[in-house]
């Protein structure tokens, strides 16, 4: 990859989330939607114009789940 080409992408952003958590995470998520979840959430977050909640999957498809999770 050349600089350039760094220019079209976003940034690389280091998060600390424990193992079990991320691989939870991803079991529903897809491993190659984290990151389209978490912005998604970040944009909800600081109240962008427009941005919505990311949906939740049904209930039951989460593994390890526990009755805390609302």
């Amino acid at each position: 990859m050349t600089p350039d080409d760094r220019s079209t992408h976003t940034p690389h952003r280091p998060i600390r989330v424990e193992g079990a958590l991320w691989k939870q995470f991803g079991d529903v998520a897809g491993t190659r939607n984290r990151s389209t979840i978490i912005r998604d959430f970040i944009a909800w977050y600081v109240r962008k114009p427009g941005a919505k909640l990311p949906a939740r999957p049904p209930r039951g498809t989460e593994s390890g789940a526990t009755e805390q999770d609302d």
